[in-house]
């Protein structure tokens, strides 16, 4: 009635042996892997809590969001921008979250013009002087542009660099002393996909965003010796009124919403994404959808292509403007 033990053996096909076997193995990794990312979660909660984080451009968009995700974690706000109403709204709005925990902290606002280097040294003196310390800055704020380089006057390429370069530059080697002392800091930046390839009619902004990324990949370097981290966050469309804000060749507002742009990911999403890549204290970030990501190594791997395809879009984008 009951089979050997060895031929029962025998009659086990090789193929099923391994199949027990890789259950228990890939029951055993999903297991390592989900206590890998709750000791992750748990460190990124313990890294923000009570953190004194900065963060510039808060009155709307991505700002705006990050905002609301980085008080949420506990951390301890900074909020600045250039308009001090919206600010206040925006206080009002995180004090009613902060109603409902003891654990959250009041937010600090600070007004002030990014594009004046000045401004930035004066407001990075009152923010020291409110807080002590600075954990995290977000240079978040930033001017996008829409125009030909023929039609463009220097005046705006240098309005741009002003406020996407200069700014973050300026305000980050303000703070960056107090944290060589402290032996604590962070640095993250909101940089963008145009940080790593250009694309047609968006010179001044692309311009910046690439020395934005250079600034801050030496930033890294220079900086490891003092354990001060530096995020660089390369997201792509994000769907709020960048391209409405943007500058055009003669210095006017574009006022348009571009296709792209009201397509892309919500500002929310990407505040999420931002919040773990600061949390686990990632060095760079590239948040995009495949195919701009493609283009991000299409540019390394073959430029020729590269190129050619950015022609071919420098003249459907002519065309369609021009009809």
């Amino acid at each position: 009635m009951f089979l050997p033990v060895r031929r029962r053996l025998a009659r086990v096909k090789p193929m099923d042996l391994t199949t027990w076997a890789i259950y228990p193995l890939l029951l055993g990794s999903i297991g390592v892997y989900g206590l890998y990312k709750l000791l992750q979660r748990l460190r990124s909660g313990a890294y923000l809590q009570d953190a004194v984080v900065v963060i510039t451009g808060a009155t709307s968009g991505l700002g705006k969001e990050c905002a609301k995700v980085f008080y949420a974690a506990g951390a301890h706000l900074v909020l600045c921008g250039r308009d001090e109403e919206r600010l206040k709204d925006l206080v009002q709005e995180l004090n009613q979250m902060r109603l409902k925990s003891a654990q959250l902290h009041k937010p600090h606002m600070v007004i002030f013009d990014l594009s004046d280097v000045e401004a930035v040294n004066s407001a990075a003196k009152e923010i020291l002087h409110l807080t002590g310390r600075v954990d995290i800055l977000i240079n978040n704020a930033g001017i996008s542009y829409r125009g030909t380089i023929l039609d463009t006057k220097v005046s705006v390429d240098r309005m741009v660099m002003d406020t996407n370069y200069f700014g973050p530059v300026a305000l980050t080697k303000a703070f960056i002393p107090s944290m060589i002392k402290n032996r604590r800091g962070h640095v993250v930046v909101i940089s963008s996909v145009q940080g790593k390839i250009s694309i047609p009619f968006r010179s001044a902004y692309s311009a910046s965003k690439h020395a934005t990324q250079a600034f801050f990949d030496c930033l890294r370097a220079e900086m490891s010796p003092h354990d001060i981290d530096v995020t660089v966050i390369n997201p792509g469309y994000i769907k709020t009124n960048m391209s409405v804000n943007a500058v055009t060749g003669d210095g006017s507002s574009y006022g348009v919403m571009d296709k792209n742009t009201a397509e892309g990911r919500t500002p929310e999403d990407v505040a999420q994404t931002v919040l773990c890549a600061v949390g686990e204290r990632r060095k760079e970030l590239l948040v995009a959808g495949l195919v701009p990501t493609l283009a991000v190594y299409l540019r390394t791997l073959s430029p020729t292509i590269f190129f050619s395809l950015m022609s071919a879009r420098a003249k459907k984008e002519r065309k369609l403007k021009d009809s």
